[in-house]
């Protein structure tokens, strides 16, 4: 059994939607879901930023995590029946997950949205350089790193802390899209997706418990922390998986390179964390090679 078991979870009257789901993703070209992943989640991130005062990044994360994983359980009911290989594929990808959120959530409190997201783009663009075979492949990438380096220039100096967990959250996002192009192989619909994240929520929920007290039982806490959930959790990694099954994750990674834009603008419309000149042609830099690696990807 090489695959989750979700014959039983997901047969079932329950998995019926998740079944249409999956059929209504696999009607839409896989650049389309990872746009549309990368818009839910930054905007998602945005109204996170604004939980920090009350909950704390940790346990912001926490509601994040909790909530996403328990809309994706009631989705999918996928079976916990897997061979120990399938487990440890699920149960990495919970963990890059889990790390990936937290890492990123506490960078946020200390520089802007999108410089965070900016340094946390290394993680994908590393994993697009290194496994690329084609010299296109690699300008695409070294085009969006110079976006990178622009956008990342701001006024100030920026807080290390702050830059040093952006770092750490880029090798969780590496991790994350290896272990989710793994996961994609050996599952099927959005079940693994399901578990993994059902994973990462227990490994942050205590740290999240412990941070921000009552305050995970504050009303609009919860309420805000649902709509993060679901725009930042459940729909982005849900399209992401589904891409990920259909382009090759050198051609994700690099297409992956417009998060910082569209990190930078959700930064500007809901946080009002201005961009200058520079910043905004490092924008044209990162749309220009996600453009270029979208149209390579035809051929790959």
């Amino acid at each position: 059994m090489a695959q989750l078991d979700e014959a039983s979870g997901t047969g079932h009257n329950a998995g019926r939607f998740g079944a249409l789901t999956a059929r209504a993703f696999g009607a839409v070209p896989p650049p389309m879901l990872v746009v549309t992943g990368m818009i839910s989640l930054q905007v998602g991130a945005a109204f996170a930023k604004q939980l920090f005062a009350m909950a704390g990044a940790f346990g912001v994360s926490a509601i994040r995590l909790t909530f996403a994983a328990l809309v994706l359980l009631l989705v999918w009911r996928p079976s916990l029946r897997m061979e120990r290989r399938t487990f440890l594929v699920v149960a990495g990808y919970g963990a890059m997950l889990a790390g990936m959120n937290t890492s990123i959530y506490h960078s946020f409190e200390r520089i802007p949205l999108g410089v965070a997201v900016t340094i946390e783009f290394l993680g994908p663009l590393a994993v697009a350089v290194f496994g690329s075979r084609r010299k296109l492949d690699v300008v695409w990438a070294l085009l969006a790193a110079g976006g990178v380096l622009l956008l990342s220039r701001v006024a100030g100096g920026l807080d290390p802390v702050g830059v040093g967990l952006a770092l750490l959250a880029a090798v969780f996002w590496a991790g994350y899209i290896l272990m989710g192009a793994k996961l994609g192989d050996r599952t099927t619909g959005g079940g693994g997706l399901a578990v993994g994240m059902a994973v990462g929520a227990v490994l942050v929920l205590p740290f999240g418990v412990v941070e921000s007290n009552t305050a995970l039982l504050n009303p609009h806490v919860l309420a805000v922390g649902l709509v993060v959930a679901l725009m930042s959790s459940v729909l982005p990694y849900s399209l992401e998986l589904e891409a990920l099954r259909r382009i090759p994750r050198r051609v994700f990674g690099v297409l992956m390179s417009l998060e910082p834009a569209v990190a930078a603008l959700a930064g500007l419309l809901v946080l009002g964390e201005a961009l200058g000149a520079v910043q905004w042609l490092a924008v044209g830099c990162v749309v220009l090679a996600s453009i270029g690696s979208t149209r390579s990807a035809k051929g790959a």
